[in-house]
């Protein structure tokens, strides 16, 4: 059963609102079929990632933002799973380092692009600037923009002026054959708290929990108008945002599998054809290992 795209396309047309988006839908499948609907894609992606690698023309950037406990980590290894890993980068953004503050926000995203023929995927992104920063301004105190060295300047022209460059900056990428998709998965705080408290009760997962992920929770409305914002504002034709059902993480793999494998269909790439004389001479070369004794 292929997903209607439609459902988590996030339109350019800056009506955008969280509010219109689930995040309990299944696709009207259950955990079984989702699973071997799943398998069905894992085994389309690996050819189409074998043309792109072919190809060697295009890239393709998969960008995953979320609340903490949404299932990110999850989603990437099982898109992952289907692909070869020779053909694909995998970048956990941190908080910047000393270097990475010595230069543009941008400068360390653009660092971490997939060459051509590869996959990239970015486990956080640029996004941060416009997202946690939003959320903390103090934090943009540390990239010492000199028009903008107390906190109070921070108002609403420097973040459009943010988001405009995030859109020049994904529209570059697209232009010069990097494709961009963008995933949200959307989490219900509900459900954050139930993954927070299975992190708890199962000790083979207690490292992933810490007293800072509370703080954070409890800004959770701070950071819903946040990531509202910036969907609305960078979701684009040349690199549109999908919102992902994230309650039920099956669903979500599924669901972010099948768009990828739709974008990557959609490039319409092919296999490498090789000149005439190319060609000839693969006979000769053939005819020889036959010849051999």
């Amino acid at each position: 059963m292929k997903t209607n795209t439609k459902n988590y396309l996030v339109k350019p047309d800056g009506k955008f609102s969280l509010k219109d988006f689930s995040t309990t839908y299944n696709g009207h499948l259950n955990k079984s079929d989702g699973k071997e609907e799943l398998e069905k894609v894992k085994d389309e992606l690996s050819v189409l990632q074998e043309t792109l690698y072919a190809a060697n023309s295009h890239s393709l950037l998969i960008i995953f933002q979320a609340m903490d406990a949404a299932g990110k980590d999850s989603a990437i290894e099982h898109v992952m799973s289907g692909l070869n890993p020779q053909g694909c980068q995998v970048y956990s953004f941190k908080t910047p380092n000393s270097e990475e503050y010595e230069h543009d926000y941008l400068w360390r995203h653009y660092k971490a692009l997939p060459e051509r023929g590869r996959i990239g995927i970015h486990n956080r992104s640029h996004y941060e600037n416009v997202l946690v920063c939003k959320v903390h301004p103090e934090y943009v105190m540390s990239e010492r923009i000199p028009a903008y060295d107390d906190v109070k300047k921070i108002d609403k022209k420097f973040w459009n002026n943010r988001y405009e460059s995030i859109r020049n900056f994904e529209s570059h990428l697209v232009e010069n054959g990097t494709i961009v998709i963008k995933f949200f998965l959307h989490v219900s705080k509900d459900e954050q708290k139930q993954r927070f408290l299975d992190r708890i009760e199962d000790k083979s997962k207690n490292w992933k929990f810490s007293a800072g992920d509370l703080k954070e929770r409890a800004l959770w409305d701070k950071y819903m108008t946040a990531y509202q914002d910036a969907i609305r504002e960078t979701s684009t034709e040349k690199a549109p945002w999908y919102v992902i059902p994230a309650d039920n993480k099956w669903y979500t793999r599924l669901a972010i599998s099948q768009i990828v494998a739709e974008t990557l269909t959609a490039m319409d790439l092919k296999f490498p054809v090789l000149p005439a004389d190319e060609t000839a001479e693969l006979e000769v070369l053939k005819q020889q290992l036959l010849n051999e004794i």
